[in-house]
């Protein structure tokens, strides 16, 4: 048993990775491009029958707010309980309401150091905000305000993230439709994303359940997009390929991203060649800062600083101070800066008005295009410098490029676009034909349908650069530092790998870094070794290596998914003699078993190790006898040949830096925290489900009570009570009601639908009773006819035959005299070919029914069922008939008000059990009519065979009768069931032609 059962482990290991196979597939089914901007998220899903959809929000916008924001309660926080979450514009809608518990813009701050200077400013600007170090990670966290206790944990930008990235699944999920479900995804960062910054995206992702396949840049998205509808130069025609930069200004920061656009002809299946596009990334440049928040961020200054001068605030005696720390002015400030931006964007003026903006001062503000425009100046010089980053990067000047593509809400701001073609000096066309809003989500979008094996795209080719140098660091064997640089700032993601070459014979440990804008070494990833020791000793004592020949090369590329450090390989290498090869007549020898000995167990172990063959070996085709020793002596002068022997070593690659210091476990309970917050809004929402329903009910009752129907069969006491009760249930929800839970609610529409629910049986029932009651009457009475014409038919022929029996012999013996005496007439179908064809004759004799006077000369025709046959119908018949009787009497002795005790579903159960009754009975007949069939074949193929070669020859060339078809019991159920359909069908057109001619006569008396 143990045998069999170590035999079948394999089968169902199979099994499993078949179905986890086929699960994975049909999960990836569905894919999502998400476009994470700083105010903003757009998501496009693709699936098979959407091809490339954006997924509106829950009030059908094409975009998301990107903020998050914890709801407090009335009652005030407690512990173990999830406050109500809102995202979006219902987030924001309440920032001025709770402005400690509102988390905007966090893409600023994702994966950066609570020190660092971007999050200080952030913290600058919403103040309201208790923004902490994470314990563990030392990045940014926020501790609610008022929403969760004191006790609960900081929340990470990334858990805030994550909440967003959900939101954002289940409306992609809602597109999809209720079957599908959305867990790929692409999402596109900005090029100046460090490591650090873009592993913070991930684990956001995975927080929500979604799996990255790849993130993209910005600027390489909105290119992709723009490759889609085109066809660029073909460079193997000798074509000049195309250069556009990508002009990013969204409201966090500012991109510029040259990309080289060309097609080129590639080999296909066969002999056929194909047409690719490529888009490749040259260089790119930023500024972190200038976005729409810093524009924002001057509207905002210039409001305070107004209002602090304005003659009441001086009055109340406000302080700069007071204001700029004070959240909800803060709140409300930065909402209506925005919309002023975006106002002057196409007006040269506009104004706002605040009531109470703080300490119940009131406030108006005015400003023109051109006094934002002032404001903004030294902002507008810093529009140049992205661009001109890019450019030097990629080693191109203006004149190189063939267009400028805008993307980004900010990039439409008048000055912003003034500066562009100042630096530009119109030698470039500036592109206004590509949408600027979902350009980059569309390209993250057909992004992640190309890496999924789902679909089928147009191939482009894409790669992007590292945007940041990078190198390692180690140490010799000596001690002493080491220091080499791999990438440049320039180099392309998923490149093939680089070999790297070290001295060192003895285990050692690498440290990978990136180097930053300001000149710091990151580190990010730690190469260690396990056995390179080890394998070195090895290869000395084993293949006889000098020490000083041995190198260890490591294989090393940066992932076009993320940019991380990957290494490839890892083994230790040299130079030997080559082994010499057995002569010719040692082969023979060896053949017949007379040659050498089996390997000792060192060549054996040498045999074994992966060999590479530094140099390319030679054959001879001597083969004469006379020239065996002079081979001889030729070989032992000719040199030692040398092959390369190669020995895998064991490493770790870890990662480094603060994703390094959040274990699995704390990533587990970062999980179990956020699925926690997940059932307590189903929670909720159940609730409120329950809370909606029991308030629908109250006002269904009042409608209730005024129809005739139920005051028919109800009675007095009943809708009194009713009424009280629904003005009990009315008051609790609007008074103690507010706080309970969802069985509270629910038991409250029970306790009214345990009155109701009675009443409305009653009428219903009273309404369909007679019809359905009319229907089973009729059906038994049909039972009963067709039961009773079986019986007499049976009666019919038994009779027939039992009389036919008594003068069988006489009958018999009669007719086969006759049979032998008198001959048949040579030509009975000639005459009568001419029968009854003159005019004259005239008949008065009554006509005859053919098949009665068949039936009279050969008697009734067999039925097709026995008496055992209607047993089932005949006391199925029985039994409704006297439940039935009793039933009617029963119910005609109560009142409208009396539950009924003949129901209209017993009156349809016992109809559906006389209908399957007399459908068995249906199927009997077939049966016995197949086997009738099957008994005369049989008698007729025997009677064939008994008549042999006296077949005349028109007999012989006489068709065959088509074969019958032999249908299942399924088949002939189901053509029956359709045969009744058919005749209940036609009764009730029947019917209503009737009642229409009724109707006719009633109006036309009228």
């Amino acid at each position: 048993m143990a045998r069999v059962s170590t035999l079948a482990s394999p089968l169902r290991i199979l099994l499993s990775a078949i179905f986890l196979f086929s699960a994975h597939v049909f999960a990836v089914s569905a894919v999502m491009g998400v476009d994470l901007g700083t105010e903003y998220i757009k998501a496009a899903l693709v699936k098979p029958g959407i091809p490339l959809e954006i997924v509106l929000t829950k009030d059908s916008r094409r975009k998301e707010i990107s903020a998050v924001a914890f709801k407090p309660s009335s009652n005030g926080p407690k512990k173990g309980v999830y406050p109500e979450r809102e995202y979006g514009s219902d987030a924001m809608a309440i920032a001025p309401r709770f402005p400690g518990d509102v988390y905007p813009n966090l893409k600023a701050i994702l994966g950066l150091p609570a020190g660092s200077a971007q999050v200080r400013e952030y913290a600058e600007r919403h103040p309201a905000l208790k923004l902490e170090a994470h314990k563990t990670k030392g990045t940014a966290a926020f501790k609610s305000a008022g929403a969760f206790t004191q006790e609960e944990e900081a929340w990470l930008v990334e858990e805030l993230l994550a909440m967003e990235l959900q939101s954002i699944r289940a409306n992609a999920e809602a597109l999809a439709g209720p079957s599908s479900s959305v867990r790929s995804v692409v999402i596109t960062v900005p090029p100046f994303y460090t490591v650090e910054e873009k592993r913070a995206v991930e684990l956001a992702a995975e927080l929500a359940g979604l799996k990255v396949l790849s993130l993209i840049s910005d600027g390489l998205a909105v290119g992709l997009n723009y490759a889609t509808s085109r066809q660029f130069p073909n460079v193997n025609k000798g074509e000049k390929a195309e250069n556009h930069l990508i002009f990013d200004m969204g409201a966090g920061s500012t991109k510029a991203t040259v990309l080289q656009m060309q097609s080129r002809t590639v080999k296909d299946v066969g002999k056929f060649n194909k047409t690719i596009q490529e888009v490749t990334v040259l260089g790119s440049g930023w500024d972190r800062t200038l976005g729409g928040d810093a524009l924002n961020y001057l509207i905002v200054d210039d409001i305070i600083r107004q209002f602090i001068e304005s003659p009441k605030a001086q009055k109340a005696g406000v302080s700069l101070e007071a204001v700029k720390f004070h959240g909800r002015t803060i709140a409300k400030l930065t909402k209506e800066a925005e919309r002023l931006r975006h106002v002057l964007s196409a007006n040269q003026n506009t104004q706002a008005s605040f009531e109470g903006l703080y300490d119940d001062v009131d406030f108006k503000y005015k400003i023109t295009r051109a006094e934002f425009e002032e404001m903004a100046a030294a902002h507008a010089q810093r529009v140049s410098v992205a661009v001109n980053d890019a450019l030097t990067m990629a080693g191109l000047q203006i004149k190189d490029l063939d267009s400028v593509i805008l993307h980004g809400g900010a990039s439409r701001t008048p000055f912003v676009q003034k500066e562009l073609e100042k630096v530009l000096g119109g030698a470039v066309e500036i592109r206004t034909n590509v949408n600027s809003d979902e350009a980059a989500v569309f390209g993250a979008g057909f992004r992640a349908a190309e890496l999924s094996p789902s679909f089928r795209v147009k191939e482009i080719k894409t790669a992007d650069i590292a945007s940041y140098p990078a190198g390692m660091r180690w140490k010799n064997d000596e001690g002493k530092p080491k220091h080499q640089r791999l990438w440049t700032a320039t180099s392309h993601l998923g490149a093939p790998a680089k070999e790297v070459t070290f001295n060192n014979i003895q285990d050692l440990t690498v440290n990978f870094y990136q180097l930053l804008m300001d000149g710091v070494e990151v580190d990010t990833k730690v190469f260690t070794t396990k056995n390179l020791t080890a394998s070195v000793e090895a290869l000395v004592e084993k293949h006889k290596c000098e020490k000083a020949d041995i190198k260890f090369k490591v294989g090393v590329r940066l992932l076009s998914e993320n940019g991380e450090v990957d290494v490839t390989k890892a083994a230790v290498e040299c130079e030997t003699d080559e082994p010499e090869k057995a002569g010719i007549v040692d082969g023979v020898k060896n053949l017949f078993g007379f040659g050498k000995k089996d390997k000792t167990e060192g060549e054996e172990d040498s045999a074994s190790a992966s060999t590479e063959s530094s140099t390319s070996t030679s054959s001879t085709t001597t083969s004469t006898s006379s020239s065996a020793s002079a081979s001889a002596s030729a070989e032992s002068t000719e040199p030692k040949k040398k092959q390369l022997v190669q020995i895998n070593v064991d490493f770790t690659l870890a990662p480094t830096g603060p994703a390094s210091l959040l274990p699995k476990a704390s990533v587990q309970t970062l999980k179990d925290r956020l699925k926690a917050f997940a059932t307590s809004d189903r929670n909720r929402q159940l609730r409120e489900e329950a809370l909606n329903q029991l308030e629908a009910y109250t006002y269904k009752i009042s409608d209730i009570l005024d129809r005739e129907s139920f005051i028919a069969h109800s009675t007095a006491a009943e809708r009194e009570l009713l009424q009280q009760k629904k003005d009990d249930a009315s008051d609790w929800l609007y008074g103690d009601g507010a706080d309970a839970t969802r069985e509270d609610f629910r038991a409250k529409l029970k306790e009214l639908q345990a009155i109701v629910d009675p009443v409305l049986k009653r009428a219903e029932e009273a309404e369909k009773r007679p019809e359905i009651l009319k229907g089973l009457q009729d059906a038994l009475d049909n039972t009963k006819t067709f039961v009773k014409d079986i019986r007499e038919k049976i009666a019919a022929y038994e009779a027939f035959h039992s009389s036919a029996s008594a003068s069988g012999s006489a009958s018999s013996s009669i007719a086969s005299s006759s049979s032998s005496t008198t001959e048949p007439p040579a030509s009975s179908a000639t005459a009568g070919d001419f029968d009854g064809l003159e005019d004259d004759v005239i008949t008065t004799a009554t006509p005859v029914d053919p098949m009665k006077a068949l039936e009279k000369e050969l008697g009734p025709v067999p039925p097709l069922y026995t008496l055992e046959d209607l047993k089932e119908s005949e006391d199925l018949y029985t039994s409704i008939s006297t439940w039935l009787e009793l039933k009617v009497a029963e119910q005609d002795k109560l009142g409208p008000t009396d539950d009924p005790v003949l129901t209209v579903k017993e009156l349809l159960e016992k109809r559906e059990k006389l209908d399957k009754a007399g459908m068995a009975l249906a199927m009997k007949g077939v049966k016995n009519f197949e086997r009738t069939q099957a008994k005369k074949k049989g008698k007729a193929s025997s009677t064939k065979k008994n008549g042999g070669g006296k077949a005349t020859k028109k007999a012989a060339t006489e068709e065959k009768p088509p074969k019958e078809t032999a249908f299942s019991d399924e088949e002939i159920e189901e053509m029956l069931r359709r045969a009744m359909e058919e005749e209940k069908a036609r009764e009730d057109a029947k019917k209503e032609s009737k009642e229409g001619k009724e109707e006719g006569i009633k109006h036309e008396e009228l």
